[in-house]
């Protein structure tokens, strides 16, 4: 047990060094640390509670999503039931009552149709093993899909899955650092961004569902009053402008999506250097947008951002190049505001802020304070009463907090941590409790001393026999930190994080670096007897 050959030496004392290196960074000023170019220098980030900053509770609008589903469920039923061979003719699909409901024009291909349909309505939903769509046969020859409940709720779930990693994506792209972005509950998402002390630029950014659309406009559509009703020909559907006016009529059908765009950039026009935004379509976007245009020469098409109508303009000549600028009144922020929504992708599901709440540094700044003196206090006092109560021992386990307390700034740095609030608190409750292995192995070797033993023994049996005691000490405080980390979340998490690490880092110092100075003491000064 006091057997410490110096290669085990050396590699504790490289270990310790290592991560107390690590902590370095954090405890200089951002501008000394950034002229170090290239240099690695992990530190820790301060969260919203310290560094101040924006939160924003937002709430997915999931009304939309049955819809949505059984639009593209019509498209794909009247595409695949054509595809096939034989061609499978059907008349039109209707919906009503959330459901979709169409004839076959030749009742001999019931059996196909259905084996068919069987294919895409989905397998079954997580372990319900429920289709996402019901299929039945009424009358003989018409099909009524009718959406599963499962398969409606993993649809959800999976469109605010979506509506999370957009939100980080153009949270990103802010240029914000360490964002804090999670799930609450089945509808709700929770959004920190230390350092950003105005939310309206972030609520502009993330309210807009960024939904891009080309469609040409329904030239035959004239009569204001009809358009002032809503009244649009067959196929065509009225929308308004973004910036109010009279309505227009387009085509329901779009000659290109936002799905395929590669790249958006806030740009100037090349004529009176407004603020406008440059789109790069993907190869088959470009081939398409190029078709569409050259076949319309001379007619107006829509730019469409979430249904509202950015401009109508004429298309003069093919727009070839797979590029096209959107126009209208940008300035700067709001056109590069608009580029972000755009390369981040549109939201599958309309998000607005239910919650909002700002928080100013100076607050930050006074819990900091507090909190490194509470930190002091707390060191002080473990230090002098360990050195009063245990002597030489215990100024080695006060060695061993000191070395600690690093030693935790460098793991969180190293795993690019953010320390809250409450992980102040979890920091100040590891101090306190780094030294209890030290108490327990010190009290034991007392005991072991008054049974008799000579020092080496009673140091020996001191730390082989308590340490059972602390194992099982640490494993059940490890315990509750996990399950914190598992089913918390924001401040929670935040404790338990600083927690689980002052564990491991705490009996790694108090236990074996301890030992081995007590070992590497003993072994040079060979005392009879120990004040302990």
């Amino acid at each position: 047990m006091l057997d410490f050959p110096r290669w085990k030496v050396l590699s504790i004392l490289g270990f310790l060094a290592a991560l107390m290196l690590l902590a370095v960074p954090s405890f200089l000023p951002e501008s000394t640390t950034a002229k170090w170019g290239s240099f690695p220098h992990p530190r820790i980030n301060l969260g919203l509670d310290l560094a101040g900053g924006s939160y924003l509770l937002l709430e997915a609008d999931t009304k939309d999503v049955a819809q949505t589903r059984l639009d593209a469920m019509r498209d794909r039923v009247v595409t695949e039931l054509r595809r096939g061979a034989p061609r499978i003719e059907t008349g039109d699909v209707s919906e009503r009552d959330g459901k979709l409901s169409f004839m076959l024009r030749d009742s001999t291909q019931v059996d196909a149709a259905r084996e068919k349909l069987l294919e895409i309505a989905g397998s079954g939903v997580g372990m319900t093993g429920q289709r996402e769509w019901d299929i039945q046969v009424v009358d003989g020859s018409r099909f009524v899909m009718t959406p599963s409940e499962a398969g409606l709720k993993a649809a959800i779930k999976t469109a605010v899955d979506d509506a999370t990693e957009v939100v980080r994506t153009r949270i990103d792209q802010l240029g914000t650092r360490e964002p804090t972005i999670v799930r609450q509950g089945d509808t709700r998402i929770v959004v920190q961004v230390p350092g950003l002390q105005n939310p309206q630029a972030l609520k502009d950014l993330l309210g807009k569902t960024a939904k891009l659309e080309f469609k040409l406009v329904d030239t035959t559509a004239t009569d204001p009053a009809a358009l002032a009703k809503g009244q649009a020909p067959i196929g065509s559907q009225v929308l308004q402008y973004q910036e109010g006016g009279q309505p227009i009529a387009v085509k329901r059908s779009a000659i290109i999506s936002g799905d395929q765009l590669t790249d958006a950039r806030q740009g100037f026009s090349p004529q009176g250097n407004e603020p406008q935004v440059v789109i790069t379509f993907n190869s088959e976007g470009g081939r398409r947008f190029a078709r569409v245009t050259q076949e319309n020469v001379g007619k107006p098409f829509a730019i469409i951002l979430d249904n509202k109508v950015i401009s109508a303009p004429n298309i003069n000549e093919a727009i070839l190049g797979g590029t096209a600028s959107i126009s209208g009144s940008f300035t700067v922020d709001s056109a590069n505001q608009l580029a972000i929504a755009l390369r981040s992708g549109k939201l599958p599901v309309p998000l607005k802020v239910i919650e909002e709440s700002t928080v100013g540094p100076d607050l930050g700044a006074d819990s900091i304070r507090a909190g490194i003196l509470a930190s002091v206090i707390a060191v002080t006092a473990v230090i002098i009463f360990m050195f009063l109560t245990y002597g030489r021992f215990g100024a080695y386990a006060n060695l061993a907090v000191v070395i600690n307390v690093v030693v935790i700034v460098g793991v969180l740095a190293l795993l690019n941590g953010t320390l809250t609030l409450p992980g102040i608190a979890g920091f100040v409750l590891t101090i306190g409790t780094a030294v209890d292995a030290n108490v327990l192995i010190n009290e034991r070797i007392r005991e072991e001393r008054r049974r008799g033993r000579n020092v080496v023994q009673a140091v020996e049996l001191g730390y082989k026999e308590a340490s059972r005691t602390i194992f099982e000490a640490n494993v059940t405080h490890a315990i509750s930190g996990v399950i914190m980390l598992v089913l918390g979340s924001g401040p929670v998490k935040g404790f338990a994080v600083v927690l689980l690490i002052g564990i491991a880092t705490s009996v790694f110092t108090a236990v074996v670096f301890t030992r081995m100075l007590i070992a590497l003491w003993l072994r040079k000064n060979r005392p009879t007897d120990i004040n302990i």
